[in-house]
């Protein structure tokens, strides 16, 4: 484990050289708080009045422990935005851990508000991204190994595989204090209300007996 601090190094310093995707702030800090009555609103939080901030607002122990992997998914992102990280907010950047069980899977989705640096901290992954339809949906596919770094540009879907026989880590740098996450099958068929099957059945090609028996299914989130 040598490498971990090397390599979350490196994760510090590709999100804080990045354009942040985000309005930039106009004051120094503005730690998120659920208290419209004595706070600022700015970019889609309330902010602590600054002179109440202190050190544990910009500390977050979120992932010191690994994520349960024992899901469908065998994969489990613990994230941490402006949601879960109240010092984040108007700065423009958020982060996440993503543990794999062997074979585990974190499925197909994209970040409408960022972009993604990845990280491999153990094990082995299979990564990739699709371009959009003005670049035939181009596949960019890697296997990464301890240390490996990947990014996927922002709103494109992507994925990544533990390929190997062992537990994998890895840790993610967003250029967004809420980056989002849209995974593409739990939004398709697990819509609520569902997407009318005359929709899907044209969409994907397919007979409805396949989109009920898809819309049928658990579709679990791994965030």
């Amino acid at each position: 484990m040598k490498s971990f601090p090397v390599s979350l190094l490196i994760l510090a310093l590709a999100t804080a050289t990045a354009f942040a995707y985000d309005p930039s702030p106009l004051q120094d800090i503005c730690v998120a708080i659920n208290d419209p009555k004595s706070a600022v609103f700015v970019n889609g939080e309330f902010c602590k009045d600054p002179k109440q901030a202190n050190a544990d607002d910009f500390t977050f122990m979120g992932f010191r422990n690994p994520g349960n992997t024992a899901n469908p998914l065998g994969s489990k992102v613990t994230p941490a935005t402006v949601n879960e990280f109240p010092g984040l907010n108007t700065l423009g950047i958020s982060a996440a851990r993503i543990d794999f069980a062997p074979g585990g899977l974190n499925p197909p989705h994209t970040h409408p508000r960022g972009t993604e640096v990845l990280v491999v901290i153990e094990g082995t992954l299979l990564v990739g991204f699709v371009t959009s339809n003005q670049l035939n949906n181009t596949l960019f596919t890697k296997v990464l190994y301890k240390g490996d770094v990947f990014v996927f540009p922002i709103g494109l879907i992507h994925f990544q595989l533990n390929t190997g026989k062992t537990p994998a880590l890895a840790f993610a740098g967003l250029s967004s204090q809420n980056p989002g996450v849209i995974t593409i099958a739990n939004s398709v068929f697990g819509a609520k209300p569902p997407i009318s099957a005359d929709v899907l059945t044209k969409a994907f090609q397919v007979d409805k007996k396949t989109v009920d028996y898809l819309q049928a299914q658990f579709w679990y989130d791994n965030n």
